[in-house]
């Protein structure tokens, strides 16, 4: 598995990619954690836990077995996280960005593009 997780990011659009599947796995994850703690009860709060728990700990795989200088492409992975979260925000939870958000979420998106022309 870490041969191909090698290959993949030894391109740029494979690394972005990976980086996208990775922030989709942290994002859902994290929310199957929000949903087992505050909407779930019984057998759905246990099944919110370890669905929660696969998606991370298979977010950390992706992450972490390939060879890559994930500071580099840190800012690309933080805003596609951020982007992520907001669609699952929307989708799971129904919760729309306010303003700050949407302000802060720009200055994201300015500071992932400073990371990733600057590195």
């Amino acid at each position: 598995m870490r041969d191909l997780l090698n290959h993949i990011v030894a391109h740029r659009s494979g690394a972005l990619f990976l980086l996208a599947i990775a922030a989709v796995l942290e994002a859902y994850g994290d929310s199957c954690f929000q949903s087992a703690l505050y909407r779930a009860s019984g057998m759905s709060r246990a099944f919110a836990f370890v669905v929660g728990a696969v998606s991370l700990a298979a977010y950390g795989l992706v992450v972490n077995a390939p060879r890559w200088e994930f500071g580099k492409l840190l800012g690309v992975y933080i805003v596609l996280f951020f982007l992520l979260a907001q669609i699952v925000a929307r989708v799971r939870f129904g919760q729309a960005p306010t303003l700050p958000i949407l302000i802060g979420g720009a200055l994201i998106v300015a500071g992932g593009v400073t990371i990733s022309l600057g590195g």
